[in-house]
């Protein structure tokens, strides 16, 4: 290791993992070589299936990329553990909207999932609250998420959904209205064949800080093979803490290509 990447190493002790994701991605947009120090590249797994692992560094590529003028927006950041999990806005070619999680051992990242889609203009994907809050509540607000999840998307108990959400709660998820009445309207939605249209199979990962909760299904949408990120905001009742709903809903929905396809064979998950 050369004396200039020690001293950028040494340096970067002194921000918070956040800062240091923060750092990693808007070098996307800047091309700042020193973004790529984030990253161990030695130990790097990559869970995106369109992206391939070894080959072009990250200085390098983000040196490429930020050849044709991306923005990055970093809405929202979080902490959980050696997690790191950010709501991010890209334009490159076309405006999109992602969640990004990366795994960090000491002061670099060694792992990244994430699952992105298109957006649009006025679509409110980004919208609300951005700070985490009530952090005394994580861990209840984190098992809580997961019951609704697995009760009502992957169990289909829609008749449970006020005992977890607001029945005015705000939908920021593309196509969905608000409230708990569109929730259950999407349950019923059906292929051509009958067959429903949303399918939760299963869990993989819950990632909480305070009152945000982010959770990975793996289920079909229109039949396609899907990755869901749902984030979710969870409001705590002042007077009873035992009392809790959900408020708020961001998602996003990436189809998950056939292994044929993928790039790396770690996974989408």
């Amino acid at each position: 290791m050369n004396f200039v990447r020690t001293r950028i190493i040494a340096s970067m002790s002194t921000y918070s993992r956040k800062d240091l994701i923060r750092k990693l991605l808007k070098g996307i947009e800047t091309g700042d070589p020193e973004a790529a120090t984030v990253v161990n590249e030695k130990k790097y797994v990559q869970h995106n299936p369109h992206t391939a692992e070894g080959g072009e560094g990250l200085a390098a590529l983000f040196a490429r990329l930020a050849k044709f003028n991306p923005e990055v927006n970093i809405v929202r950041c979080f902490e959980d553990g050696d997690y790191v999990f950010g709501h991010t806005e890209y334009d490159f070619s076309k405006r999109r909207i992602g969640f990004e999680i990366f795994r960090f051992e000491g002061d670099t990242a060694v792992e990244h999932w994430d699952n992105i889609m298109t957006r649009s203009d006025g679509d409110g994907m980004i919208e609300g609250p951005t700070q985490a809050t009530d952090h005394e509540f994580t861990e209840l607000n984190r098992e809580f998420v997961r019951s609704f999840v697995e009760e009502v998307h992957i169990k289909g108990r829609t008749d449970l959904i006020l005992n977890y959400c607001e029945e005015n709660m705000e939908q920021h998820s593309l196509g969905l209205g608000r409230g708990t009445e569109a929730l259950v309207l999407t349950s019923q939605f059906k292929n051509d064949d009958g067959t429903d249209m949303y399918v939760y199979e299963r869990i993989h990962r819950v990632l909480a800080e305070g009152d945000f909760v982010l959770i990975s299904i793996e289920g079909y949408l229109k039949k396609e093979h899907t990755s869901f990120y749902n984030l979710y905001r969870v409001k705590t009742d002042p007077l009873d803490p035992k009392t809790r709903r959900i408020a708020e809903q961001w998602q996003t929905t990436e189809t998950i290509p056939p292994k044929s396809e993928w790039k790396n064979n770690n996974g989408k998950f």
